[in-house]
Protein backbone atom coordinates (compact mmCIF):
# COMPACT_ATOMS: atom_id res chain seq x y z
CA UNK A 1 0.00 0.00 0.00
CA UNK A 2 1.23 3.29 -0.96
CA UNK A 3 1.77 5.75 2.10
CA UNK A 4 -0.48 8.80 1.70
CA UNK A 5 0.73 11.92 1.58
CA UNK A 6 -0.65 15.43 1.97
CA UNK A 7 -0.01 17.54 -0.89
CA UNK A 8 1.24 20.74 0.03
CA UNK A 9 -1.07 20.46 3.52
CA UNK A 10 -2.58 23.71 4.97
CA UNK A 11 -1.03 24.24 8.39
CA UNK A 12 -2.64 26.05 11.34
CA UNK A 13 -1.38 27.25 14.85
CA UNK A 14 -3.51 26.56 17.75
CA UNK A 15 -2.20 29.33 20.85
CA UNK A 16 -4.20 29.40 24.17
CA UNK A 17 -3.24 31.99 26.89
CA UNK A 18 -4.37 32.63 29.72
CA UNK A 19 -1.41 35.31 31.91
CA UNK A 20 1.35 35.01 29.29
CA UNK A 21 1.08 38.92 28.16
CA UNK A 22 4.07 40.06 25.51
CA UNK A 23 5.52 36.36 25.70
CA UNK A 24 3.27 35.33 23.31
CA UNK A 25 4.15 38.04 20.59
CA UNK A 26 7.72 36.16 20.52
CA UNK A 27 6.03 33.14 19.93
CA UNK A 28 3.73 34.13 16.82
CA UNK A 29 7.02 36.05 15.53
CA UNK A 30 9.04 32.85 15.69
CA UNK A 31 6.45 30.51 13.70
CA UNK A 32 7.43 29.22 10.52
CA UNK A 33 6.35 31.47 7.28
CA UNK A 34 4.90 27.75 5.78
CA UNK A 35 2.44 28.29 8.73
CA UNK A 36 -0.96 29.40 7.14
CA UNK A 37 -3.00 30.16 10.03
CA UNK A 38 -2.61 31.28 13.69
CA UNK A 39 -5.23 30.94 16.36
CA UNK A 40 -4.93 33.05 19.59
CA UNK A 41 -7.19 31.96 22.11
CA UNK A 42 -7.47 34.87 25.08
CA UNK A 43 -9.41 32.15 27.51
CA UNK A 44 -10.56 34.93 29.30
CA UNK A 45 -7.09 36.16 30.28
CA UNK A 46 -6.81 38.75 33.27
CA UNK A 47 -3.96 40.56 31.26
CA UNK A 48 -5.85 40.79 28.26
CA UNK A 49 -3.35 38.75 26.04
CA UNK A 50 -5.75 38.48 23.24
CA UNK A 51 -6.36 42.39 23.27
CA UNK A 52 -2.42 43.31 23.34
CA UNK A 53 -2.05 40.81 20.07
CA UNK A 54 -4.61 42.60 18.15
CA UNK A 55 -2.69 45.86 19.11
CA UNK A 56 0.48 44.87 18.91
CA UNK A 57 0.91 42.08 16.08
CA UNK A 58 0.34 42.87 12.18
CA UNK A 59 0.64 39.15 10.56
CA UNK A 60 -2.50 38.80 8.70
CA UNK A 61 -2.70 35.45 9.64
CA UNK A 62 -3.53 35.81 13.05
CA UNK A 63 -6.98 35.45 14.42
CA UNK A 64 -7.66 36.14 17.64
CA UNK A 65 -10.95 34.38 19.74
CA UNK A 66 -11.95 35.37 23.03
CA UNK A 67 -13.80 33.47 26.30
CA UNK A 68 -16.23 35.56 28.47
CA UNK A 69 -16.01 32.56 30.87
CA UNK A 70 -12.53 31.02 31.55
CA UNK A 71 -12.74 27.74 30.31
CA UNK A 72 -8.96 26.34 30.92
CA UNK A 73 -6.13 25.02 28.43
CA UNK A 74 -8.56 22.31 26.93
CA UNK A 75 -11.72 24.74 26.34
CA UNK A 76 -9.14 27.16 24.38
CA UNK A 77 -7.87 24.56 22.67
CA UNK A 78 -11.01 23.05 21.63
CA UNK A 79 -12.46 26.55 20.51
CA UNK A 80 -9.26 26.69 18.56
CA UNK A 81 -9.52 23.20 16.46
CA UNK A 82 -13.27 24.31 15.63
CA UNK A 83 -11.68 27.20 14.30
CA UNK A 84 -9.22 25.46 11.94
CA UNK A 85 -11.39 22.73 11.20
CA UNK A 86 -14.08 24.90 9.69
CA UNK A 87 -11.62 27.12 7.69
CA UNK A 88 -10.73 23.63 6.58
CA UNK A 89 -7.11 23.41 7.53
CA UNK A 90 -4.94 20.13 7.01
CA UNK A 91 -2.53 20.09 10.22
CA UNK A 92 -2.96 21.85 13.75
CA UNK A 93 -0.78 22.53 15.41
CA UNK A 94 -0.84 23.94 19.71
CA UNK A 95 1.84 25.41 21.32
CA UNK A 96 1.91 27.31 24.15
CA UNK A 97 2.15 31.03 24.72
CA UNK A 98 4.93 30.96 27.25
CA UNK A 99 7.75 30.52 24.71
CA UNK A 100 8.45 27.46 26.91
CA UNK A 101 7.85 25.38 23.26
CA UNK A 102 10.48 26.70 20.34
CA UNK A 103 7.81 26.70 17.05
CA UNK A 104 11.10 26.32 15.26
CA UNK A 105 10.03 22.53 16.07
CA UNK A 106 6.89 22.84 14.39
CA UNK A 107 8.18 21.29 10.75
CA UNK A 108 9.72 18.24 12.76
CA UNK A 109 5.69 18.15 14.45
CA UNK A 110 3.95 17.69 11.12
CA UNK A 111 6.51 15.74 9.02
CA UNK A 112 5.55 12.25 10.24
CA UNK A 113 1.80 13.69 9.31
CA UNK A 114 2.44 14.73 6.03
CA UNK A 115 4.64 11.43 5.09
CA UNK A 116 1.51 9.45 6.29
CA UNK A 117 3.19 7.95 9.76
CA UNK A 118 1.14 9.26 12.11
CA UNK A 119 -2.32 10.84 13.02
CA UNK A 120 -0.96 12.37 16.02
CA UNK A 121 2.09 13.95 16.91
CA UNK A 122 3.36 14.81 20.73
CA UNK A 123 6.37 16.43 22.22
CA UNK A 124 8.62 13.80 24.41
CA UNK A 125 10.94 15.96 26.45
CA UNK A 126 12.73 12.27 27.88
CA UNK A 127 13.51 10.74 24.59
CA UNK A 128 17.25 12.23 25.21
CA UNK A 129 18.56 11.12 28.95
CA UNK A 130 20.96 14.53 28.91
CA UNK A 131 17.57 17.03 28.87
CA UNK A 132 16.18 14.85 31.95
CA UNK A 133 18.81 16.80 34.13
CA UNK A 134 16.80 20.22 33.14
CA UNK A 135 14.29 19.38 34.30
CA UNK A 136 13.10 20.70 38.07
CA UNK A 137 12.64 16.98 40.02
CA UNK A 138 9.11 17.56 40.90
CA UNK A 139 7.61 17.54 37.05
CA UNK A 140 10.44 14.72 36.69
CA UNK A 141 8.30 12.60 39.12
CA UNK A 142 5.02 13.70 38.15
CA UNK A 143 5.51 13.06 34.38
CA UNK A 144 7.00 9.69 35.03
CA UNK A 145 3.91 8.95 37.08
CA UNK A 146 1.35 10.42 34.84
CA UNK A 147 2.81 8.44 31.64
CA UNK A 148 2.60 5.02 33.40
CA UNK A 149 -1.66 5.64 34.09
CA UNK A 150 -1.97 7.38 30.46
CA UNK A 151 -0.60 3.96 29.13
CA UNK A 152 -2.87 2.34 30.34
CA UNK A 153 -6.47 4.53 30.23
CA UNK A 154 -5.57 5.27 26.95
CA UNK A 155 -3.90 2.00 25.53
CA UNK A 156 -0.77 3.84 23.99
CA UNK A 157 1.93 1.88 25.43
CA UNK A 158 5.02 3.44 23.69
CA UNK A 159 4.18 6.77 24.30
CA UNK A 160 5.58 8.66 27.11
CA UNK A 161 5.47 12.54 28.71
CA UNK A 162 1.50 12.60 28.51
CA UNK A 163 0.90 15.79 29.58
CA UNK A 164 3.38 17.39 27.30
CA UNK A 165 1.22 20.02 25.30
CA UNK A 166 3.53 20.34 21.67
CA UNK A 167 1.02 17.95 19.46
CA UNK A 168 0.10 18.38 15.37
CA UNK A 169 -2.96 16.40 14.84
CA UNK A 170 -4.47 15.93 11.19
CA UNK A 171 -7.67 16.74 10.25
CA UNK A 172 -9.14 13.41 10.13
CA UNK A 173 -8.12 12.70 13.71
CA UNK A 174 -9.93 15.83 15.04
CA UNK A 175 -13.14 14.98 13.25
CA UNK A 176 -13.15 11.60 14.81
CA UNK A 177 -12.91 13.62 18.50
CA UNK A 178 -16.05 14.32 20.54
CA UNK A 179 -15.32 17.98 21.67
CA UNK A 180 -18.20 18.08 24.05
CA UNK A 181 -16.90 15.53 26.41
CA UNK A 182 -13.31 16.21 26.38
CA UNK A 183 -11.88 17.31 29.56
CA UNK A 184 -11.66 21.43 29.44
CA UNK A 185 -8.64 21.17 31.75
CA UNK A 186 -5.44 19.66 32.89
CA UNK A 187 -6.14 16.29 32.35
CA UNK A 188 -6.92 17.53 27.99
CA UNK A 189 -4.42 16.07 26.73
CA UNK A 190 -5.08 12.62 28.47
CA UNK A 191 -8.23 12.14 27.78
CA UNK A 192 -7.21 13.57 23.79
CA UNK A 193 -5.08 10.36 24.05
CA UNK A 194 -8.15 8.05 25.37
CA UNK A 195 -10.13 9.39 22.57
CA UNK A 196 -7.47 8.81 19.59
CA UNK A 197 -7.09 5.84 20.61
CA UNK A 198 -10.63 4.75 20.65
CA UNK A 199 -10.85 6.22 17.08
CA UNK A 200 -7.66 3.91 16.29
CA UNK A 201 -5.28 6.65 15.58
CA UNK A 202 -2.07 6.82 15.16
CA UNK A 203 0.44 8.81 17.47
CA UNK A 204 3.87 8.98 17.33
CA UNK A 205 6.31 10.85 20.24
CA UNK A 206 8.45 13.68 18.99
CA UNK A 207 11.60 14.20 20.69
CA UNK A 208 11.82 17.80 21.82
CA UNK A 209 13.26 19.42 24.35
CA UNK A 210 10.85 22.22 26.58
CA UNK A 211 12.73 25.49 28.07
CA UNK A 212 12.60 26.17 31.98
CA UNK A 213 12.89 29.31 33.61
CA UNK A 214 12.31 30.83 37.05
CA UNK A 215 8.40 30.95 36.47
CA UNK A 216 6.30 28.79 38.58
CA UNK A 217 4.62 25.72 37.29
CA UNK A 218 0.91 26.27 37.36
CA UNK A 219 0.76 22.27 37.36
CA UNK A 220 0.31 21.89 40.71
CA UNK A 221 0.63 17.69 41.77
CA UNK A 222 -1.46 18.60 45.48
CA UNK A 223 -4.25 19.88 42.75
CA UNK A 224 -4.31 17.78 39.90
CA UNK A 225 -3.90 14.36 41.56
CA UNK A 226 -7.45 12.90 42.32
CA UNK A 227 -9.03 14.62 39.36
CA UNK A 228 -5.87 12.87 37.53
CA UNK A 229 -6.92 9.55 38.91
CA UNK A 230 -10.30 9.50 38.74
CA UNK A 231 -9.80 10.58 35.40
CA UNK A 232 -7.47 7.49 34.26
CA UNK A 233 -9.78 5.32 35.95
CA UNK A 234 -12.82 6.31 34.22
CA UNK A 235 -10.77 5.85 30.56
CA UNK A 236 -9.41 2.55 31.82
CA UNK A 237 -12.63 1.21 32.44
CA UNK A 238 -14.41 2.66 29.08
CA UNK A 239 -11.05 1.71 27.13
CA UNK A 240 -11.17 -1.88 28.35
CA UNK A 241 -15.27 -2.65 28.34
CA UNK A 242 -15.37 -0.53 24.85
CA UNK A 243 -12.10 -2.63 23.27
CA UNK A 244 -12.58 -6.20 24.79
CA UNK A 245 -16.65 -6.67 26.01
CA UNK A 246 -18.39 -4.18 23.32
CA UNK A 247 -16.44 -4.28 20.22
CA UNK A 248 -15.06 -7.70 20.05
CA UNK A 249 -14.67 -10.62 21.94
CA UNK A 250 -11.71 -12.14 22.17
CA UNK A 251 -9.38 -14.61 23.68
CA UNK A 252 -7.63 -11.64 24.95
CA UNK A 253 -11.01 -10.34 26.60
CA UNK A 254 -11.28 -14.28 28.49
CA UNK A 255 -8.17 -13.95 29.95
CA UNK A 256 -8.61 -10.58 31.18
CA UNK A 257 -11.86 -11.68 32.94
CA UNK A 258 -10.29 -14.74 33.90
CA UNK A 259 -7.52 -13.07 35.34
CA UNK A 260 -9.33 -11.16 37.78
CA UNK A 261 -11.58 -13.85 39.01
CA UNK A 262 -8.69 -15.80 39.90
CA UNK A 263 -6.82 -13.01 41.34
CA UNK A 264 -9.41 -12.14 43.29
CA UNK A 265 -10.37 -15.31 44.70
CA UNK A 266 -6.75 -16.01 45.50
CA UNK A 267 -5.98 -12.84 47.12
CA UNK A 268 -9.52 -12.43 49.76
CA UNK A 269 -9.01 -16.35 50.07
CA UNK A 270 -5.28 -15.84 51.20
CA UNK A 271 -5.93 -12.82 53.51
CA UNK A 272 -8.41 -14.46 55.17
CA UNK A 273 -6.71 -17.56 55.77
CA UNK A 274 -3.75 -15.48 56.56
CA UNK A 275 -5.75 -13.83 59.51
CA UNK A 276 -7.60 -16.90 60.63
CA UNK A 277 -4.41 -18.06 61.50
CA UNK A 278 -3.27 -15.03 63.21
CA UNK A 279 -6.37 -15.34 65.57
CA UNK A 280 -6.36 -19.17 65.96
CA UNK A 281 -2.36 -18.97 66.43
CA UNK A 282 -2.48 -21.89 64.35
CA UNK A 283 0.18 -21.97 61.03
CA UNK A 284 -1.88 -21.89 57.74
CA UNK A 285 -1.32 -25.66 56.02
CA UNK A 286 0.31 -26.06 53.03
CA UNK A 287 -3.46 -27.16 51.01
CA UNK A 288 -4.34 -23.66 52.14
CA UNK A 289 -1.65 -21.76 51.23
CA UNK A 290 -1.32 -23.70 47.59
CA UNK A 291 -5.02 -22.85 47.36
CA UNK A 292 -4.06 -18.90 47.50
CA UNK A 293 -0.98 -19.16 45.59
CA UNK A 294 -2.09 -20.48 42.81
CA UNK A 295 -4.49 -18.38 41.73
CA UNK A 296 -2.69 -15.77 42.27
CA UNK A 297 0.29 -17.07 40.19
CA UNK A 298 -2.10 -18.38 37.47
CA UNK A 299 -3.97 -15.23 37.59
CA UNK A 300 -0.75 -13.27 36.94
CA UNK A 301 0.18 -14.77 34.15
CA UNK A 302 -2.84 -14.70 32.49
CA UNK A 303 -2.59 -10.96 33.02
CA UNK A 304 0.84 -10.64 31.62
CA UNK A 305 -0.21 -12.12 28.38
CA UNK A 306 -3.51 -9.87 28.11
CA UNK A 307 -0.88 -7.32 28.57
CA UNK A 308 1.11 -8.70 25.56
CA UNK A 309 -2.18 -8.45 23.58
CA UNK A 310 -2.79 -4.85 24.33
CA UNK A 311 -0.02 -3.78 24.04
CA UNK A 312 0.77 -5.19 20.62
CA UNK A 313 -2.52 -4.13 19.60
CA UNK A 314 -1.57 -0.27 19.61
CA UNK A 315 -2.80 1.39 16.48
CA UNK A 316 -0.31 0.81 13.54
CA UNK A 317 -2.25 2.34 10.67
CA UNK A 318 -2.76 5.86 10.44
CA UNK A 319 -6.38 6.65 9.70
CA UNK A 320 -5.08 8.75 6.60
CA UNK A 321 -4.98 5.57 4.88
CA UNK A 322 -8.25 3.89 6.05
CA UNK A 323 -10.62 6.85 5.98
CA UNK A 324 -8.92 9.02 2.58
CA UNK A 325 -9.40 12.90 2.47
CA UNK A 326 -12.71 14.33 3.48
CA UNK A 327 -13.59 16.90 0.92
CA UNK A 328 -13.26 20.38 1.90
CA UNK A 329 -16.41 22.26 2.77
Amino acid sequence: MRPHILPTPSVAVVIPCFRVGKLVLDVIARIPESVTAIYVIDDCCPVATGQLVQQSCDNPKVKVHFHEQNQGVGGAVITGYRAALQDGHDIVVKIDGDGQMDPILIDGFIAPIIEGRADYTKGNRFHRLRNVRRMPPVRLFGNAALSFMTKLSSGYWQVFDPTNGYTACHRLALRELDFDTLSRRYFFESDMLFQLNQARAVVIDVPMVAKYEDEPSSLRPSRILLPFMRGHLRNTVKRLFGSYFLRGFSVASAELIAAGLLIAFGSIYGSHAWIRSILDDVPATAGSVMLAALPLILGMQLLLSWLHFDVSSEPKTPLQRIIGNYPRN
